[in-house]
């Protein structure tokens, strides 16, 4: 593993972990709530965002409008089964999704959600860390590279690490805030 292949597999992480906050409903609608939604569309599981049309018309809905009328039950039920805790709205046409306000009961429970997802991002960006040491461990076990050079690169991983560590703290403390504005 080459030290540019480790920067980027961890920059990969912190979007992985960005993408999961995504899914974390504020008090304001946003259809990358949806993103994780399957639909069982003839047999086969399809995301919701290939069989309808997305949009938020105002802060507290989100409008799905169907290229098939015939899924319209079908996205319903995919929505009602879900864990993001929203009633769909049919009317035969559009489905429409109301965002209630958050309680700060709720709130507190999404900063928990978001900090669960956090350490998993950091939890990936070490275990990143940790395969990027052992091939340069064993790089210097086959003498590719001298003891000083593995020592650098090691330090260069563990500092890297240290830094995509922190955005993904920066990210979890932007993501709290949203979460917690009212």
């Amino acid at each position: 593993m080459k030290f540019a292949d480790v920067e980027d597999h961890m920059k990969k992480a912190v979007e992985a972990t960005q993408r999961s906050f995504n899914t974390i409903r504020t008090g304001r609608a946003n259809s990358s709530l949806l993103d994780k939604i399957v639909v069982e569309y003839y047999g086969a599981p399809t995301p919701l965002k290939q069989l309808a049309n997305i949009s938020t018309p105002d802060a507290s809905t989100i409008q799905i409008q169907p290229y098939d009328r015939s899924s319209l039950s079908i996205i319903e039920k995919a929505i009602s089964l879900s864990d993001i805790g929203l009633t769909p709205n049919n009317d035969g046409a559009i489905i429409r999704l109301n965002i209630p306000p958050l309680t700060s009961d709720r709130r507190k429970e999404l900063v928990k959600l978001a900090a669960k997802y956090a350490e998993e991002g950091k939890v990936s960006v070490r275990n990143i860390r940790r395969d990027g040491v052992d091939a340069v461990k064993k790089q210097e076990k086959a003498k590719e590279v001298s003891e000083d050079e593995a020592k650098d690169l090691q330090d260069k991983i563990q500092k890297l690490t240290d830094k995509y560590s922190a955005e993904v703290e920066k990210v979890l403390a932007e993501k709290e805030k949203d979460i917690m504005t009212v």
